[in-house]
């Protein structure tokens, strides 16, 4: 008796399952139809059934949808590399003499101009040297021109002649050696720039090759990256790209590819690339990292709206309104984005009708109306104001 009740009991609940398959899921109403389950309850389809009264019941009609047309895009190809800043130019100011600083014409974090005097040395010395050079320099032009008065009276001989020139042209060697040994008492800016941290201080002591200052041209700043070998015949000089400081986020800037390298590195099958970024606003600094953006067109796609992609056991599908009539087009994704997604398709096409809202009640072969976007949010706005009222 207790076995028979079971038996009932999972008979009824077998009927009742499938009493709610058959109503709550549409999509099995095919399937049951062709095991011939409808056929062995002597029941009809209620698909049929439910067509049957549609078309019987006065004011039904096509589902109302919201579409968009397929457009085109090509497909990026998009590297993002992290890169290393440097300055256009850097230049580290040495002393090329011994001596005590006695005028120190910088400020740090200061612009100083090409060929402008930054620090002088102590050079009394110098211009005394300089001065006895140039008493040389005269007495021995006095005597070569007394010599040349003799020689035309011949009073003088060959070799005094001859000697006396060598004298004159020492002396005029002595007074360039000595104009020089002054000149190297001041340090000059070899560029224009900008002055980093200085730690020297007039009355200081430097001895030749001590670093005096460092002077940055921060004008344009260099970005040394690497990029992937497959684009190597893709990246050419003058190729723009997009830049993001690391330290700055919120700040994008433009910048072009100024050198390529040669080779590929073996270790990491990348190619080296510098490109430049003009630093107008002076917002860069040397040394600081950078977020690298490079674009690369591609294959044209085809391009559709984020919500009208699908999904079945199959793979990714779009809904398309054909002649009034839902068609479900199966596709391809390439490549998503925050506001469409790339896809290619053997039966799509561009400027087709795809349907973005209302999918769900969407069977093969349906009837839809199509509105628009601005018809949709209408109907919205009247919904809201009634529920208000």
């Amino acid at each position: 008796m207790k076995a028979l009740r079971q038996i009932i009991l999972s008979f009824a609940v077998l009927v009742a399952g499938l009493y709610a398959w058959i109503t709550y899921v549409p999509a099995a109403q095919p399937f049951l139809e062709r095991v011939g389950l409808f056929d062995l309850l002597g029941i009809e389809a209620p698909q049929a059934q439910s067509t049957a009264q549609n078309r019987e019941r006065p004011g039904a009609g096509p589902t109302r949808v919201i579409a968009a047309k397929v457009g085109e895009r090509a497909l990026a190809d998009r590297i993002n590399a992290i890169g290393d800043g440097r300055a256009r130019r850097s230049v580290t100011v040495r002393s090329n003499a011994v001596g005590v600083i006695t005028d120190l014409a910088l400020n740090a974090g200061g612009y100083v101009e090409a060929g402008a005097v930054i620090a002088k040395l102590q050079d009394e010395a110098e211009k005394i040297a300089l001065e006895q050079a140039k008493i040389r320099l005269e007495d021995a032009r006095t005597e070569a021109e007394r010599i040349k008065r003799l020689e035309a009276t011949g009073a003088t001989t060959e070799v005094r002649l001859r000697e006396t020139e060598l004298a004159r042209r020492s002396a005029e060697l002595a007074v360039r050696q000595a104009e020089f040994d002054l000149s190297q008492r001041q340090i000059v800016a070899p560029i224009s720039g900008w002055v980093g941290i200085i730690d020297l201080e007039q009355g200081d002591r430097v001895n030749a090759q001590d670093v005096i200052v460092t002077i940055t041209d921060r004008s344009d700043i260099l970005i040394d990256f690497r990029v992937p070998e497959r684009v190597v015949n893709k990246i050419a000089i003058g190729q723009t790209f997009d830049v993001t400081p690391l330290g700055l986020r919120n700040t994008t800037l433009t910048g072009e590819i100024s050198a390529i390298d040669s080779v590929v590195d073996r270790a990491s099958r990348t190619l080296l690339v510098q490109g430049r970024v003009p630093n107008k606003a002076d917002l860069l600094r040397a040394g600081m990292a950078f977020s690298v953006n490079i674009t690369f067109p591609g294959e044209t796609m085809l391009s559709i709206a984020p919500l009208a992609v699908q999904w079945s056991s199959d793979g990714p599908f779009v809904w398309v309104v054909r002649e009034g009539k839902a068609v479900q087009v199966a596709v391809t994704i390439a490549q998503r984005n925050s506001d469409e997604v790339l896809v290619t398709s053997d039966d799509l096409r561009a400027q087709d009708i795809v349907v973005t809202e209302g999918v769900q009640t969407l069977r093969e072969g349906a009837g839809v109306s199509v509105i628009t976007q601005d018809e949709s949010a209408s109907a919205l706005r009247t919904t809201g104001q009634g529920a208000e009222l």
